[in-house]
Formats: structure tokens, C-alpha cells, sequence
């Protein structure tokens, strides 16, 4: 094989693929990365990389002076192609051994026997296409509130719900929950289907694919439980994960009893300076009331900080507590200028939404579900 392809290309490329590779895999092997070029004419080669529960694959142009197949160590290549200069890239097949020559720098790389390398997936076909900003948006706004405790997979998965051209994206970790709605174009008006899908995959293919025109979406059929992303010229696909999401929907308060809005720019100003002195897990308290919240951490002999903020409450005064960075997520994935924060009482969740303007929810249709910290006394 001997390819030429410019710098920036290959690094993206090659940053497209190492992101989905595995930090420990089972097998070295699984950590390497598929380079391909075809004498088909195409002027192309296609780079792959696949665990046995996720792929990733991308083809981007070239110069293909002689076809072939090559693997490499995944991670080593990655930080090689950022560390390139600013000039076309060779990459050389010779005596199982690659050489990358870019400029004066040169690499030679061990190879992998590529004979040994999984086959990867087949692409299922096209469920339906949404644009890409709007699909990383609403991935980022949900995945924050998956969990990361591997002994619990089911909740470290974002429920993907299917009805029409509308989707539903909801993630927890039982400490807090986020949805967000939109609508797509089907390719079939009738679909209406559900998976669940690793937050971590997602959320990273989701921000690579925000520039595209249009994203796929690909949900297997049969039972295969396997999920493909593609746009830009790439491709991911992931099994799904198995087990039973927690039935969400009914955690959502229908009523309230108080509802603020307030500046959220303000707001998350005030909560980072006020939880700079609280401990790990200590609660930020919020006390409204009138035409302001108070903002407290701290307590006793400890440090403690104090912070109002002007805000507009309707209902009833109350006093709430939460984690501080769990609430300085849900503010900053509702991207509105104003937020609106509803309550039922103070040991009851909290719905954080966002508002384009007063009295005007915002047409993202997110909602941000936190559980408060139960204060003392």
C-alpha cells in the first residue's frame, strides 16, 4: 500500500476512528486501526475501527499510488497524525511494518495481521434524517445526566422513543433526569420503536457530526439490537443495551405549587462563586422569596457564602437545596437566556426549563429534572 493524503484530513480522520477505541481491550488487537485503500479508482481510502460492540469508519480522499490493507495501533497513530507538520502525508506498506512520512518527520509503525481483525458491521438502512446541530444539541442537553456506574448499564444508556416524526431522548442516573424533544423526517410516517443506547457513544458521535447537513439514523430490524449514525462521510455503529429504563415520564410533575424565573447567566454566575466553598456532595441552598433568591453553602464553623439574585416568583416561598454541579449542568444545557424553574415542595424534584423571553417557554422542549438534597432541620 502507498497512499498521500493531506495532514489535517488524515488527523480528523484518524481522531473520527481512535475516539470509539477501547482504553483496555480484551484483545490488543481491538485497539488498532483499519486502514484500507481499493484500485477500484476512487481515490480514497477508508479507515475503520471496531471493539465487537462499536465501529467507527470513515472514507476521505487520497492519492492511491498502490491498493492494500493495513492495522495499526489506534492510539499511537492518533497522536502521531496531531503531531504532523502542515504538509501532505505519505503512508507506506513495506516488510509488515508502515511508515509515515510527512515532511521531514518520519514513523515506522508494527503492524497487525489484518486477517485477525473482526468484520465489521453492516450498516442498517436509513431510519429517518434529522440536521446535525440540532441532533447534537439535544444528544449533549440529555447524555449529562446518564450515569457513569458500569454495575448499573441500563442507566448509563440514553432511551431513544420513536413515534412518528417525532423523537424522544431521556437520560438519569436517579439523581437527576433530562428529555428533550424534536422532530425528524421518517422514512416511514408510521415508525415507532425504542433503544437504548450507550450515552458515551452517542454523545461523541453526536459532536463530531454537528457540521452535517443531515444526520442518518439507522435502527436494525430483527431483533439485532444494533444502532448506526451516519453523515460527513462517516459512520458509527453500537449495540444496544439491554434491560429496562425506569419509567421516566411518570417522575415528570404535572402541577406546581411556585415557578420562578430569573436571568440565567445571573444564576450560574452566582452558584459557581457560592459553591466555591462547599464540600464534596454539600448542598447549594436556594431560598426564594419576594423578588429574590438567596444563594447559601456552608454552615457553622466552616466557610460559608451568601449570594442573591433577582428572580420573579409566582406561589408559594421556598426553600430548596441541590448539588451545585448538577445544577450548574441542567443551566447550562437549557442555552436560554432566562430560566424557569418549577417546584412542588421542597423534598420533591425540581423542573428546570429554559425561556426565550418572559412568559415564553422555550420551543426546545428540554426539560431538566433535578432531586433536591434533603436540608437538616
Amino acid at each position: 500500500m502507498k497512499v498521500r493524503l493531506e495532514r489535517d484530513v488524515m488527523a480528523d480522520a484518524v481522531a473520527w476512528v481512535a475516539r470509539t477505541l477501547p482504553s483496555r481491550p480484551s484483545q490488543p488487537i481491538l485497539a488498532a486501526i483499519l486502514i484500507e485503500s481499493s484500485d477500484t479508482g476512487t481515490d480514497e481510502v477508508v479507515l475503520s475501527g471496531f471493539d465487537k460492540e462499536t465501529s467507527a469508519q470513515v472514507h476521505v480522499a487520497a492519492d492511491v499510488s498502490e491498493p492494500g490493507r493495513v492495522l495499526v495501533s489506534g492510539r499511537l497513530l492518533a497522536e502521531i497524525a496531531r503531531a504532523l507538520p502542515a504538509q501532505p502525508v505519505e503512508l507506506i506498506l513495506h516488510d509488515r511494518q508502515l511508515a509515515v512520512r510527512c515532511g521531514r518527520a518520519s514513523f515506522t509503525l508494527p503492524t497487525f495481521n489484518v486477517e485477525d481483525y473482526p468484520r465489521l458491521p453492516d450498516m442498517p438502512d436509513s431510519s429517518g434524517t434529522i440536521p446535525g446541530a440540532i441532533f447534537a444539541e439535544a444528544v449533549a442537553q440529555v447524555a449529562l445526566a446518564a450515569g457513569r456506574d458500569d454495575t448499573l448499564p441500563v442507566l448509563t444508556g440514553v432511551r431513544l422513543e420513536v413515534a412518528g416524526d417525532s423523537i424522544t431522548l431521556a437520560a438519569t442516573d436517579r439523581y437527576r433526569l433530562a428529555v428533550r424533544e424534536f422532530n425528524w423526517s421518517p422514512q416511514h410516517p408510521g415508525i415507532d420503536t425504542q433503544a437504548l443506547i450507550p450515552a458515551r457513544v452517542l454523545a461523541d458521535t453526536a459532536k463530531a457530526l454537528a457540521g452535517a447537513d443531515e444526520v442518518h439514523l439507522a435502527l436494525a430490524q430483527g431483533g439485532e439490537g444494533l444502532l448506526g449514525i451516519s453523515g460527513h462521510g462517516r459512520r458509527t455503529t453500537t449495540r444496544l443495551l439491554d434491560g429496562e429504563f425506569p419509567k421516566y415520564r411518570s417522575l415528570l410533575p404535572t402541577e406546581s405549587v411556585s415557578t420562578a424565573t430569573l436571568s440565567t447567566a445571573d444564576l450560574v454566575e452566582a452558584v459557581k462563586r457560592v459553591a466555591l466553598v462547599a464540600e464534596r456532595n454539600s448542598p447549594l441552598r436556594l431560598s426564594f422569596n419576594g423578588g429574590e433568591v438567596n444563594l447559601s453553602a456552608g454552615t457553622g464553623d466552616e466557610a460559608r457564602a451568601d449570594e442573591a439574585v433577582e428572580c420573579t416568583l409566582d406561589g408559594e416561598s421556598i426553600d430548596i437545596a441541590f448539588n451545585p454541579q448538577y445544577l450548574i449542568d441542567g443551566l447550562g444545557a437549557i442555552d436560554s437566556p432566562i430560566t424557569h424553574m418549577s417546584f412542588t415542595a421542597s423534598s420533591r424534584p425540581a423542573v428546570v426549563t429554559g425561556m426565550t423571553e418572559p412568559g415564553a417557554l422555550s420551543q426546545t422542549q428540554y426539560r431538566y429534572l433535578l432531586m433536591p438534597i434533603r436540608l437538616a432541620g
